[in-house]
Formats: structure tokens, C-alpha cells, sequence
């Protein structure tokens, strides 16, 4: 599966003036967060494997969906229905690339209770610097990849994450300001909307 092969870098460095060490936040109030992220908004910056820089707008809309917006010319789309993860190439008319969202490490964190205490689900845990990394599989399908999280205190926010998918390939994510609490319209994450809107055939599912 190629999922976020578009999406694939080293971790980049995170540029905060912060202390330069910090008590790490326990995975109860890492979950807690999560869990009170029902909707944002962000612009991100995207550090691809070859090294090429992407730039967009996040919008997540918790539980389940979220849509990768980039910035133009480039007219890529990575979004989620809540079922379904699907990628729009502005380059093929063919239909978008899609893969159950129980399958991919963002799963872990758009699920409708998030629960980082869960048994093995976490494999790491550590200080970093002014944050808290936090790296994390499903259990029972570690070969489905992981999420490292990278969180700060006071008040706790995340401020980007490296996904791994299966075949090893990572996306980092590097989040601006979130906005949160706004409404987002429906449509926003509907995969055969955006389809017709592009005018590209969508698979059946």
C-alpha cells in the first residue's frame, strides 16, 4: 500500500521557543486532548522523502474524517469520509486511490475514543526537548504501521506527527495554529462529491 507515499520524510525539527526541557505529558491528558478535538483547522507544511516541500490546510472533523487540502497550483487531496481514505491525483482521471481508514496509522487518532493506556499501543513515550513525542500502533495490526506524535504543554497541543505506513515509507506533518471548534459542511469530506466535483469516476466500495 502506498498510502502516504506522497506524504513521506524524516522527522523535521520542531522550531518552538520553548524551555529547552519539559515534564512529559502523562497519555491520560494525551488522550483527553485527542478526545476534545472535534473539529480543527490548520495550515500545515509537508516534508516529502525526496525532499521536496508541500504546503496546505488540515481540516479534521474527529471522529473520522479529515481532508488535506494543498496549497495551489498543486490540486492533490488526501481526505477521509470516516470509512474511507481517498487520494485525488489533479494529474490521472482515473478514480482516487482509496484504503479503509482502519488500515492506516491516522486511524489511531480520528477514532471516536482514543485511548493511549490501551495495551501496546503505545511503543514510546519520551521527553523530547519542550515536548512530548509520543509513538503509537493498533495492537492487534502493528504491520498496519504507526503514528509519532509530538505534543506541548500549557495548554497541551499537537504539533505535528511522522506516520509510518506499512511498507515503511513516513509523512511528516508539521502543524501551524489550530482553530478549533468550527463547523465544517458536510460535503467537505464526502469522497464521492469531490469526485464529480473534479470530474473523475469513483470506485464502488
Amino acid at each position: 500500500m502506498t498510502l502516504f507515499r506522497a506524504l513521506a520524510a524524516p522527522l523535521a525539527v520542531l522550531a518552538l521557543a520553548l524551555p529547552a526541557q519539559a515534564d512529559k505529558l502523562p497519555l491520560a491528558e494525551l488522550s483527553r486532548y485527542l478526545n476534545a478535538l472535534t473539529t480543527a483547522e490548520a495550515e500545515f507544511t509537508q516534508i516529502n522523502a525526496d525532499g521536496t516541500i508541500a504546503t496546505g490546510t488540515i481540516r479534521i472533523s474527529r471522529p473520522g474524517k479529515v481532508r488535506f487540502e494543498y496549497a495551489p497550483p498543486d490540486r492533490s487531496l488526501v481526505m477521509s469520509d470516516g470509512q474511507q481514505v481517498a487520494i485525488f491525483d489533479p494529474k490521472s482521471n482515473q478514480p482516487p486511490e482509496q484504503y479503509p481508514l482502519r488500515r492506516t496509522p491516522l486511524n489511531l487518532i480520528l477514532a471516536p475514543k482514543v485511548d493511549l493506556d490501551t495495551a501496546k499501543m503505545v511503543v514510546a513515550h519520551r521527553e523530547d526537548g519542550p515536548a512530548t513525542r509520543v509513538t503509537a500502533q493498533d495492537p492487534e495490526h502493528p504491520e498496519y504501521g504507526s503514528i509519532d506524535m509530538v505534543f506541548t504543554a500549557d495548554p497541551t497541543e499537537l504539533r505535528q506527527w511522522v506516520i509510518t505506513d506499512d511498507s515503511g515509507n513516513q509523512t511528516t506533518l508539521i502543524l501551524g495554529e489550530m482553530r478549533k471548534g468550527g463547523q465544517f459542511a458536510g460535503n467537505q469530506f464526502d469522497i464521492v462529491v469531490e469526485a464529480k466535483r473534479r470530474g473523475v469516476p469513483v470506485a464502488d466500495r
